[in-house]
């Protein structure tokens, strides 16, 4: 059996392209984990474009 580590939100966030082709995202959480997410080039462009257009300049 695998040993448990524990999981922290300390950390950069991370984003990654993998072999096949996906980005995959990773977010550190307040209370702790992480928040993956892989998305497509597609989708990625999208979520750029959504971001962009709420934060302040």
């Amino acid at each position: 059996m695998a040993a448990m580590k524990p999981r922290t939100g300390d950390g950069p966030m991370e984003a990654e392209r993998e072999p096949r082709g996906l980005i995959v995202l990773r977010v550190p959480l307040e209370g702790g984990g992480r928040l993956v997410v892989s998305v497509n080039e597609t989708e990625a462009k999208e979520l750029h474009k959504v971001l962009a257009g709420v934060i302040k300049k």
